[in-house]
């Protein structure tokens, strides 16, 4: 060993410190490191945490839509990028320390899912690994990767998801979904549709905004660059740029909502009843999208709106979507203080395992397992059948799920059914239909289930229930 005094010195690399160069792009990857890291250690939302980084950096334009490209494809391709990874690497996945293998895949994502240059990709990931876990692993890094450049990703699916695998196997490594969450969907969907499916959840979902009715206007959405939506008519697509920049948004007047969540609290709205028609419930309403556009509409009606939630924090954010008639209150929809058939209208947005959601929120996919179905089923059951008794006899009930599952969806609707002889199934794709006339592929009824890939919008489930 040569002495001390003529041993080459390294740069401070500690684990968890990032190498300060200077250049923006190590900023762009390592903020993305960060997200992808949160999401895994500490359960965090992408969609909730990137933006305040992107804001806390100072990265805009280019480098905040490059550090969002390689948040979310990295996220949602784990699977796939896990599956080359694994060919490439002289180690079992499992062997190596979580943080290098998130580098792992974020250079996948670069090398396989962009148009980043292969040896940029190498090179820019190989900085990353060194300034998370020193230069040894750098090494680890730059001979993995290496080896994924040197096939591009059709190839590399020949080989990892060959066509003489079964279909859900194939299909999971395809399109990078675990194979449960494959086999519900095809139960939902159809094998004839269930790749269009997949791959539509992999794909950027669009920003839709709502202009909450006698508050906002879609004018003023139109004016800041937004551009007509297909089906709500509150709603409007932006295009590019941060929604947070326009005044509507800002205030609070107008706010980022899904087409279809907007559409099913419309379909509770203009669904028919019997009777007076004043008093409406939000039993599940945090974060509060639903409830802010049930609270314009209602106020619009001289109605007014209660809306519930069991965690004083929602609560507190539904507090900021609504107007100052609605009534905000933390508490349990499972055991309501108010008295029984209280309500015109209710609405029952149960919590659910989000797999309509996965473009938006693709690390849902990696968080869930089966058995998430089976433990929220008893509280999606209780819920609806509260709703039931909240409501008058004359009233209509929305049970809501944001996923296709069928054990999240239909399923629950016809148990609790099952046991009263004094509810009806409304249509509900023709309500919906009602409300926007080119709306149709929502299913024969009495459900109805908006898709990604038909629609453009969350996978969300309505079931319109009137009590006789």
């Amino acid at each position: 060993m040569p002495p001390a005094r003529n041993r080459r010195r390294v740069p401070n690399t500690r684990p968890g410190g990032p190498r300060k160069t200077g250049r923006p792009q190590d900023l762009v990857r390592r903020t993305a490191f960060d997200v992808i890291r949160a999401v895994e250690t500490r359960d965090a939302y992408a969609n909730l945490l990137l933006p305040a980084r992107l804001r806390d950096r100072g990265l805009t334009g280019r480098d905040a839509a490059l550090a969002t490209e390689l948040t979310y494809g990295t996220l949602r391709g784990r699977g796939t990028y896990d599956a080359v990874l694994a060919l490439c690497s002289d180690r079992e996945l499992r062997r190596i320390d979580a943080p290098l293998l998130d580098v792992l895949r974020l250079g996948a994502h670069q090398v396989l899912g962009t148009r980043i240059p292969p040896h940029a990709a190498v090179a820019t990931t190989v900085e990353l690994a060194r300034s998370v876990s020193g230069p040894g692993q750098a090494k680890f890094a730059n001979a993995v990767l290496r080896k994924v450049a040197m096939r591009d990703m059709d190839a590399w699916l020949q080989i990892v998801a060959p066509a003489d695998a079964d279909a859900t196997t194939r299909l999971s490594i395809a399109h990078s979904h675990p194979k449960w969450i494959v086999s519900a969907m095809r139960d939902a969907v159809g094998a004839a549709e269930i790749g269009e499916l997949l791959a539509a959840d992999n794909a950027r979902p669009r920003v839709t905004l709502v202009a909450r009715p006698g508050r906002a206007t879609l004018e003023e959405l139109y004016d800041a660059g937004a551009d007509p939506a297909p089906y709500s008519p509150y709603a409007a697509v932006l295009a590019e740029g941060d929604p947070a920049g326009i005044d509507a948004v800002r205030d609070g007047r107008a706010a980022v909502q899904d087409e279809a969540s907007q559409m099913v609290a419309l379909a509770l709205a203009e669904a028919p009843l019997d009777g007076p028609d004043a008093r409406w419930a939000d039993l599940c309403a945090g974060p509060g999208g639903k409830a802010g556009l049930l609270s314009a509409l209602a106020s619009q009606r001289d109605a007014r709106l209660l809306a519930a939630d069991v965690q004083p924090h929602r609560a507190g954010l539904v507090r900021r979507a609504v107007d100052d008639r609605t009534g905000v209150v933390a508490a349990d929809g499972t055991a309501p203080a108010w008295r029984p058939a209280s309500f015109d209208r209710v609405m029952v947005d149960a919590p659910c395992t989000g797999l309509g959601a996965l473009r938006r929120r693709p690390e849902a996919r990696w968080r869930r397992g089966p058995e998430s179905v089976a433990e929220l089923g008893p509280l999606q059951r209780k819920l609806l059948a509260t709703a039931l008794e909240s409501v008058r006899p004359g009233g209509v009930v929305a049970y809501v799920t944001c996923s296709p599952h069928l054990a999240e969806t239909r399923v629950v609707v016809d148990d609790v059914l099952r046991k009263r002889d004094d509810v009806e199934r409304l249509d509900a794709p023709a309500v919906l239909a009602a409300i926007a006339p080119g709306l149709t592929g929502l299913g024969d009824g009495p459900y109805a289930q908006f898709w990604p890939h038909r629609h453009g919008t969350d996978a969300m489930f309505l079931a319109l229930l009137r009590r006789t």
